[in-house]
């Protein structure tokens, strides 16, 4: 298995200076780097491959079409997704989340039923749902918190009942580093006859996810968190679900035939893929997925939660820093605030040090008002991080504050 120095060496950008200093990057939250190999399977699939996929019949297009299909089969093997049928690509969590609320909400959840969901949730699973429940009548309930941002099980466990059509929640919170138990919740809901929507954004770059296991009706990511293009995303759900769902958006190949008055669909899951698919980036996220599996998703999540662990220890003992979310186990991040400081300026001033953070509200504003701030800092980790990295950032908001003449 690869070391760390050895896993830093497939990716160039982490040559790169900024401001004269080595980079330290600490925004794989935000967007993953991108190691040689994925590159390398971009440019190649361009230079050699590349052309549309399902329609042509010359070399390149059955050559495109075999590779598109087979990123499938890697999404859907990485993720132990029963079938390929249920693997829709799409651009991202963002667009998944969404052909979820129009497709499957507007049709299925009715007036005087329920949607639960967290205060932890990105914009992304926040506002579809607001649309839903204003365009069907249905009403919108929020899950709350216990004091260090986990989820209070029991206080949710009150709110499902026979009234609640839908449960969509975030895997990882993007702010928090808070893990909910998801097939705990998959099983609560099912109970009462709720699908569930899972956001796996923040999981599924950083822990091994079966969504056999999970149980969850819909599962939602990204590929440019996990070291593939933007562009990409994926949505799994569950086949017989898909198939009662009508078209999220309607065009070339998601139909069976077309006359003038009215047309029928494709099969799963080209029903789904209007148009011309994302075809370069499929392909390069299953390379992004080989480098994954290779070096083991295994030692990723350890590896991410060693580091999670150790900045929020280090910056727990920091004076005048005030770390966000649970202690105990967390994604590969941490968010903070430096008191005197604007988590605006805390990023400018350890970029001035090398030290790429995330500052702003993360797309989670009602979390922020939960956290009594407006905005926060964020540090979050991936596989070619390392330890000597924490102490820089560590050092870099000493700087910081001596710049600002806090100390």
């Amino acid at each position: 298995m690869k070391t760390v120095e050895e896993i830093r060496k497939d990716f160039p950008i982490l040559q790169v200076k900024v401001n004269g200093r080595p980079l330290v990057y600490l925004d794989s939250a935000a967007s993953s780097q991108k190691p040689q190999q994925v590159l390398n399977a971009y440019c190649r699939f361009c230079e050699s491959r590349y052309s549309n996929v399902h329609r042509g019949v010359h070399t390149l297009g059955e050559n495109a079409t075999s590779d598109y299909e087979a990123a499938r089969q890697t999404v859907a093997t990485f993720v132990n997704a029963p079938s390929t049928k249920g693997i829709i690509f799409t651009r991202g969590t963002t667009e998944s989340i969404n052909l979820v609320a129009q497709a499957y909400g507007r049709k299925f959840i009715k007036h005087g039923q329920a949607i639960l969901l967290t205060p932890l949730e990105h914009h992304a699973n926040l506002v579809p749902w607001q649309l839903v429940a204003k365009a069907v009548g249905a009403e919108l309930r929020f899950w709350p918190l216990a004091s260090d941002g986990s989820l209070d099980m029991e206080a949710g466990r009150k709110l499902l009942d026979s009234h609640v059509a839908m449960v969509a929640f975030t895997h990882v919170s993007n702010v928090l580093g808070t893990i909910t138990p998801v097939r705990e919740i998959v099983e609560m809901s099912h109970r009462v006859g709720a699908k569930v929507l899972v956001d796996g954004a923040q999981a599924a770059p950083h822990m091994a996810v079966d969504l056999t296991d999970l149980g969850a009706d819909f599962y939602a990511f990204s590929g440019h968190k996990m070291l593939g293009p933007t562009g990409i995303g994926v949505l799994w759900g569950k086949p017989e679900v898909l198939d009662d769902m009508d078209p999220y958006m309607t065009g070339g190949e998601m139909i069976r035939e077309v006359w003038l008055d009215h047309a029928t669909w494709n099969d799963l899951p080209y029903k789904f893929e209007a148009g011309t698919p994302p075809i370069t980036e499929a392909v390069s996220l299953a390379a992004a997925i080989r480098y994954l599996d290779d070096v083991s998703m295994q030692w990723i999540e350890s590896h991410d939660r060693m580091l999670s662990s150790l900045a929020y220890e280090k910056l727990m003992q920091e004076p005048g820093v005030t770390v966000y979310g649970p202690s105990g186990e967390r994604g590969g991040l941490v968010t903070f605030n430096v008191e005197g400081i604007h988590p605006h300026d805390v990023a400018a001033l350890l970029d001035r040090e090398g030290v790429a953070i995330r500052a702003g509200h993360h797309c989670a504003q009602p979390l922020m008002r939960w956290l009594g701030v407006q905005a926060t800092a964020r540090a979050s980790f991936y596989l070619y991080n390392t330890a000597e990295e924490i102490d820089e950032l560590v050092s870099a908001i000493r700087m910081a504050k001596k710049v600002l003449q806090l100390v």
